[in-house]
């Protein structure tokens, strides 16, 4: 007895540890506090850490000052460089890569480049400043952009992402990858992300070289690999990064992702923790597989519908159907809890055979949805056999009423013609 219960426990404790060895092979191991990985085609989220709980973007909040310049300007628009973008502190282009003056002028296509790839804080005050005509108004403009997208949990308070004077300057993971989304759907933006280094100047200044500060950015975008994104840190934020990556995975088809990582480690000078982060994220949603939330031959609901027996006139009978879904319905999942909504179509039960949809069921998880049909097995055929004593009683007084008639038919007419031969 001894012996059985040791090996009983031994073999607990081994399934245990081999349990949460398997769990903790599928959940990604990563420094960063909040994450996701979004798909930029369906909008499906395949991870989530936290995705909804606001936290602090830092410089990632020049991706929607990107998005407003790219809508208000050209390339070739020159901006001009103001007191406010001049009075922003250190990881400005003018103060660190290159003296610039107030009044100095600077093509938009070089701003966009200074602004994403050397993440100048003066850049995003001058931007602001020539789109809106001063910062608070392009705050505004940023925070209605911001309401377009769908990013329901975020509220800028400057270009730039600088925390140190505020503790508004919010927003999600949720909300940073639609707002990747948004930049990637731009051309402009879409090539600056991923533009490794490049030359920029003002017009008075000497053309200075800025390197991309996403160090996962490919050096050939024809591979796979990470085309874009934007990186950031405040000590209130910790690293962040946003980015895309582009991978093929079949031939002529290719599949994009986007992944949000907040307040990771910054463990300098090496700064390699985040990005690190970003690399275990992809190669979990490039590879993780859908769960199945309903299967093929699954019966979603049961409805109960009131018909005639006998069209028109009766008796009135009710029948359960139930609603069949003829596909898996599969998504992946999270932490998110997916809303299923089922709606039923309008229809002649006398009519319904097992390829007539009769409702529909909605699986949604966020802004993504998918809608599938639903079925059922219930036939005329069956509501037939199911009244089948019905049908044969009124037959049988069908045919007894015949006969009655034919009976009386006769008595008259048959009588009346043995009187005329008489």
């Amino acid at each position: 007895m001894k012996n059985f219960k040791k090996s009983l426990w031994t073999f607990l404790i081994l399934f245990i540890v081999s349990f949460n060895l398997v769990w903790a092979e599928d959940i990604p191991n990563i420094i960063g506090t909040q994450a996701i990985v979004y798909d930029y085609e369906t909008g499906e989220i395949i991870y989530t850490k936290d995705i909804d709980s606001k936290a602090y973007p830092a410089s990632i909040t020049k991706l929607m000052t990107a998005l407003l310049l790219a809508e208000n300007f050209n390339k070739n628009d020159m901006l001009t460089y103001t007191q406010s973008a001049a009075d922003q502190p250190a990881y400005s282009y003018g103060k660190n890569v290159e003296q610039v003056l107030v009044g100095d002028k600077m093509s938009a296509e070089n701003a966009m480049y200074a602004l994403l790839l050397y993440s100048g804080n003066d850049i995003a005050y001058m931007i602001a400043d020539n789109v809106s005509g001063d910062s608070s108004k392009f705050v505004d403009a940023m925070n209605a952009k911001a309401q377009e997208l769908g990013m329901n949990d975020t509220t800028f308070v400057n270009p730039n992402g600088l925390d140190d004077n505020t503790d508004e300057h919010l927003t999600t993971p949720y909300d940073i990858a639609l707002m990747t989304k948004a930049a990637l759907g731009n051309k402009w933006i879409a090539d600056t992300m991923a533009t490794k280094k490049v030359t920029v100047s003002t017009q008075n200044s000497i053309p200075r070289e800025i390197e991309n500060r996403n160090s996962n950015l490919l050096d050939d975008t024809d591979k796979d690999g990470c085309i874009g994104g934007k990186t950031g840190y405040t000590t209130k934020a910790g690293r962040c990064l946003t980015a895309i990556y582009h991978v093929k995975i079949a031939e002529e088809k290719y599949r994009t992702l986007i992944g949000v990582v907040m307040n990771s480690e910054y463990n300098y000078p090496e700064d390699t923790i985040v990005f690190e982060d970003m690399n275990t994220l992809m190669e979990y949603g490039f590879n993780k597989e859908k769960d199945i939330l309903k299967r093929n031959g699954d019966i979603v609901k049961s409805i109960t519908a009131s018909y005639k027996a006998i069209p028109f006139i009766g008796p009135n009978k009710t029948i359960d159907i139930p609603l069949i879904i003829n596909e898996d319905i599969k998504y992946y999942k999270t932490e998110i809890e997916p809303e299923i909504d089922v709606k039923i179509n309008t229809f002649d039960i006398w009519k319904i055979d097992e390829s007539t949809p009769l409702g529909t069921i909605t699986v949604k998880l966020k802004d993504y949805s998918k809608e599938y049909k639903l079925y059922s097995n219930i036939s005329s055929s069956k509501l037939l056999k199911d009244n089948i004593i019905i049908y044969v009683g009124l037959g049988i007084g069908v045919l007894v009423l015949i006969i009655l008639l034919v009976v009386i038919f006769k008595k008259i007419f048959g009588g009346k013609k043995r009187r005329y031969r008489y």
